[in-house]
């Protein structure tokens, strides 16, 4: 199929059906006196789940989501779902942005007024942006995967397919985080020719970072950043580890039970986010149930915690990437990586250590990353219109 618009309208069987189950939930119990240290808070659960199935109002928010330009176009053989939103500017550069798990294409909602018309939130208006947000095949309102090998680099060709072929952008700018860095760094790694530059804000969890190594010229920031990131996976990967090995068995009790899911994802939130162990700080429970509500009603779960798997089994080596880089680094994400061990895998342009934020960035601290976004590309430009 060509391009064509697109609107959510989720059935209202569907609805009912789930205000059913949250009114029916089974709770376990938890051990007294504990806390979110061996998981997702009992109370904070119930209340949560009190407030999806009493006040959360979905038709207001799918009204909000509908206010962006969204379409869906067939890209080899995948129905890909994206926002499409032109910018107001002289020049727009165009910018793919792509989300991770476990959010949505909801991560860049807040930031893409921003991107699009700088000078109405104080920006230049030569800083503009066409901003295109897709759904990773899995993930919402873009078809799920029935094959093998739906990993972050067939997920980058499907971005320069429809960047250029059905969008026509001939050259662009790309970001993301989370399994959206992934992309992006596979997309400058196979598509060098289309990148004007990507933008960062994290590297990910490098294939190669703890394997054994034969280099003698880690500095001793590498060091620790290698012995950090084995104690954050033995910690807190539990996750991780399910998701890449067994995401089927997983899938079964988050798709059958909405406190299940809205359990395993807001952990994540709170964890990963500058909250400071209080998820109502970064995120308010309409933006939490939004994103947890588009996993609900596309049944996609499981086809999102898939590509885990496939990153693990199926993932081509990346090489060098040599397109100009950015980055930026917010203080409450997973790892932070030492400059040095970025400049091994990476051309460094632009290194910048935030002063505030979380691995949600686009949806914690907005204005900050879209600053940063805008100073990145500001003299990249002109490459675009070559």
């Amino acid at each position: 199929m060509a391009v064509e618009r697109f609107h959510i309208q989720v059935e209202e069987e569907v609805l009912s059906d789930l205000r059913d189950r949250l009114g029916h939930i089974r709770w376990p119990d938890q051990m007294d006196g504990s806390s979110w240290e061996q998981g997702t808070e009992l109370g904070y659960l119930q209340s949560l789940v009190a407030y999806w199935r009493d006040r959360f109002d979905w038709r207001a928010q799918e009204a909000e989501l509908n206010r962006l330009a969204q379409f869906r176009a067939e890209v080899d053989g995948f129905s890909v779902h994206f926002v499409h939103e032109r910018g107001v500017g002289p020049d727009p550069l165009p910018i793919i942005l792509t989300h991770g798990w476990p959010d949505t294409f909801t991560r860049y909602q807040k930031i893409i007024p921003l991107l699009i018309d700088p000078a109405r939130h104080g920006g230049d208006p030569k800083d503009s942006f066409d901003v295109i947000v897709p759904s990773i095949p899995g993930f919402g309102f873009s078809s799920r995967p029935n094959l093998r090998g739906v990993n972050s680099f067939h997920v980058a060709e499907l971005w320069a397919k429809l960047m250029t072929k059905e969008l026509g952008y001939p050259r662009f700018a790309a970001a993301g985080g989370d399994i959206g860095s992934g992309v992006t760094r596979y997309l400058a790694a196979t598509h060098p020719e289309l990148l004007v530059g990507i933008h960062l804000t994290d590297i990910g969890i490098l294939r190669d970072l703890l394997a054994p190594s034969g280099r003698t010229d880690l500095s001793e920031g590498e060091l620790r950043y290698r012995s950090s990131a084995a104690e954050w996976i033995a910690r807190e990967g539990a996750y991780m580890s399910l998701q890449s090995t067994k995401p089927q068995t997983l899938a079964y009790g988050l798709s059958d039970s909405p406190a299940g899911l809205a359990g395993w994802i807001v952990e994540k939130f709170r964890a990963w986010s500058d909250c400071g162990g209080d998820l109502g700080r970064s995120f308010t429970e309409d933006e939490l149930l939004t994103n947890i509500m588009i996993y609900w009603v596309t049944g996609t779960i499981g086809s999102s915690t898939r590509m885990y798997y496939e990153n693990s089994h199926t993932l081509p080596p990346i090489g060098r990437i040599d397109v100009p880089t950015g980055i930026a680094l917010f203080p409450a994400d997973i790892l932070l990586p030492p400059q040095e061990w970025a400049e091994r895998r990476l051309q460094i342009a632009r290194w910048t250590s935030m002063p505030r934020g979380g691995h949600f960035a686009a949806m914690e601290e907005p204005e900050l990353l879209a600053d940063d976004i805008r100073a990145f590309f500001r003299p990249l430009r002109n490459k675009g219109r070559e």
